[in-house]
């Protein structure tokens, strides 16, 4: 019973093994760096390359996902990645995207809601506002600004 037991459990780990192997093939390593085949063809459809979808288009993709692989790595080993200035343009690029999505969103709520009209639009999105500031505590020194 034991044995049977262990084989089946052999059998399992193996196949679950090789489902995971399919999932993650490897198409590329460069050092500790791993791209599946899955990433690849994810990344090259939004690419320039992906507008041709050949051996060619995308072996030239590759190359260029390399060299960027190395030239990041590169970063990281020198530091780069832990700069006050990189870290501030980390950031810099968050905010702004993170304020781009919650514009979009809301604009597509008020438009929604207030149709073509350009004042119900504007007067709508000035009470958001409006909603925003009250719900928050705001201290601003104006000497500062002089």
């Amino acid at each position: 019973m034991r044995k049977y037991m262990l084989i089946t459990l052999a059998v399992l780990m193996i196949a679950g093994c090789e489902r995971q192997t399919k999932d993650r093939e490897i198409l590329a390593k460069i050092n500790n760096y791993e791209i599946t085949k899955q990433e690849f063809i994810e990344e090259f459809r939004q690419s320039a390359y992906g507008i041709s979808d050949t051996e060619e288009a995308k072996k030239n993709f590759l190359e260029s996902l390399i060299n960027r692989k190395l030239v990041l790595q590169e970063a990281q080993r020198e530091g780069l990645d832990k700069d006050k200035a990189f870290l501030k343009s980390i950031e810099r690029f968050w905010e702004q995207s993170l304020l781009k999505v919650t514009l979009d969103k809301k604009s597509a709520e008020i438009l929604k809601a207030a149709g073509e009209n350009d004042k119900e639009t504007e007067e709508a999105y000035e009470a958001w506002i409006s909603g925003l500031r009250k719900k928050s505590d705001i201290k601003i020194d104006y000497t500062l600004l002089k």
